[in-house]
């Protein structure tokens, strides 16, 4: 925690003051998990904010940074910006809304800025990016869950059951077995709603000749994962081989490319080009991948326009895919952590067309 704070102070004017609100960020330098609080940041002092509600248990838990109880939002902040002699204030602007902006402008003396500058939030995306040994194997733990309920869940897909249901034994074994929620509202889609990216699992009942889209992951300490397999039931067609072997060789192609100084961008392009080269162009309509974290969705992520430089420790999705609207769709999804020579596939689901 100590390192990361130090890493953001380096960043500030001594007249310049840094407030965490959001609970992720929040935790991410605390290590403290509340709905509630408010980190504040300066070149030379972190002091932590909380209300009546954490606070005996903030104090008890949190040793690297000063804690006081926050009884009045207003009036604490202009007591700190006097104390300090603050004149700028960054917010984070990846979460800031207008209203919370427009707030702290009104709580504020006038000669102090509520700076929109996105340098000190850039700088708390950089730093998140790249993961400790520690976050890593949250991480890792995570997946071992994942993969874990994937097998759970294939001998219980049957003709006849809906993807509704399938959906709540996956969420209920996966809580069972440890995890403190779920990564995200998982993806249980078959049939042609599997042409949906991001189908609404419904009361469809699985038949044969589908595919099936299972998108899911798991949550460990506050670190999340995320896989995604397509699987078969009971027959395919021709049409559904030649999909799902594209999307698994544009993975591979993908994969093969990934190192530390690789361009996300141009990781993105290898499957992108394979996918459109074989005839579906236009039927892969979303990145490649994404970083994974606390957040579901965090930076950099494989795009047609991320050009973010990989480095070890970062992780992302490998997640190609094919649409056809109103036919099926096929995605493959990996976790893989940038490594100092290559990558390591956290992944361990077998991803050859398995028909049940």
């Amino acid at each position: 925690m100590e390192r990361r704070i130090a890493k953001i102070q380096k960043e500030l004017a001594p007249d310049e003051l840094l407030i965490i609100s959001e609970d992720i960020n929040r935790f991410y330098f605390t290590g403290f998990r509340s709905s509630a609080g408010l980190l504040f940041i300066t070149r030379s002092d972190v002091s932590f904010y909380i209300d009546f509600r954490y606070f005996e248990k903030a104090q008890s838990e949190i040793k690297h940074c000063a804690v006081s109880l926050l009884e009045n939002t207003e009036k604490t902040l202009n007591s700190y910006i006097q104390k300090h002699s603050i004149k700028t204030i960054f917010l984070e602007t990846s979460y800031a809304s207008i209203d919370k902006i427009s707030a702290y402008r009104k709580m504020v003396p006038e000669n102090c800025e509520i700076s929109l500058d996105s340098r000190i939030n850039d700088k708390i995306l950089e730093i998140r990016a790249i993961k400790s040994a520690n976050e890593i194997h949250n991480i890792k733990e995570a997946q071992r869950l994942t993969d874990e309920t994937f097998f759970y869940i294939l001998d219980r897909i049957q003709k006849g059951r809906t993807e509704l249901e399938i959906l709540l034994e996956m969420e209920f074994y996966m809580r069972k077995q440890g995890s403190e929620g779920v990564s995200f509202d998982f993806v249980v889609v078959s049939g042609k709603n599997s042409s949906l990216p991001h189908g609404v699992p419904s009361k469809k009942p699985i038949e044969d000749g589908d595919f099936i889209t299972l998108d899911f992951g798991a949550v460990i300490n506050g670190y999340r994962s995320d896989m995604t397999r397509t699987v078969a039931f009971g027959r395919v067609n021709d049409s559904q081989k030649e999909v799902y072997e594209t999307v698994l060789n544009a993975q591979n192609q993908a994969l093969a490319q990934i190192k530390p100084g690789a361009v996300c961008k141009e990781i993105d392009e290898v499957a992108r080009k394979y996918i459109y080269q074989n005839g579906y162009e236009g039927c892969f309509g979303h990145g490649l991948g994404h970083s994974v974290g606390l957040e579901i969705h965090e930076a950099p992520s494989f795009n047609t326009k991320d050009s973010t430089v990989l480095r070890p420790g970062m992780v992302l999705t490998v997640e190609p895919g094919i649409y056809l609207e109103g036919q099926f769709g096929v995605r493959i999804e990996d976790m893989v952590c940038i490594t100092e020579t290559k990558y390591e596939n956290i992944t361990k689901s077998p991803k050859e067309l398995i028909i049940l």
